[in-house]
């Protein structure tokens, strides 16, 4: 099995998305980036630890590549949007792909590069050395509190339609 990291917006969305594909194990989500030992959900939340949402993605590469898990991840975020994703918004929601080795970096480069050219806009996402990732298991409140946030994003789109 092999491991890639990526931070898109909440990690919940792009977890549930990326685990979709034929070949990845399991998804994880927690925080990565950032100088802080161990923080919290609110910590990271409130853009001071240099923390980002991110996800550990373990595939199989016998299924998959990480080429095909870079594309989803690049195709399905805002990647001209570098102070959040969506309706989440500041760092800690910024997208960025952590690299381990010169292959992923290279990978990393040549895709933004394709994006940029096809797009004739600068892509946002970073491109950073992978450091860590804190697994965060996170509580049932924090959950239900963006499942509320999430309604009340789709309750006021459709009053204003």
């Amino acid at each position: 099995m092999k491991k890639a990291y990526f931070a898109g917006g909440c990690f919940w969305c792009i977890a549930a998305l990326i685990s979709t594909i034929n070949g990845v194990e399991k998804v994880i989500s927690g925080y990565s980036g950032g100088s802080k030992a161990n923080p919290t959900y609110e910590d990271v939340k409130s853009q001071k630890t240099g923390h980002r949402e991110s996800i550990e993605v373990i595939y199989d590469e016998n299924k998959t590549s990480y080429k095909e898990i870079l594309e989803m991840f690049l195709n399905n975020i805002d990647p001209f949007d570098d102070e959040g994703q969506f309706i989440d918004r500041g760092f800690s929601y910024s997208p960025a792909i952590f690299y381990k080795d010169e292959i992923e970096k290279n990978e990393a480069i040549n895709a933004i590069k394709n994006l940029e050219k096809e797009a004739c806009k600068e892509v946002k996402v970073k491109i950073e050395e992978f450091k860590n990732l804190q697994d965060k298991k996170l509580s049932g409140n924090i959950y239900i509190h963006w499942l509320l946030n999430m309604k009340s994003l789709f309750i006021n789109e459709r009053n204003d339609s």
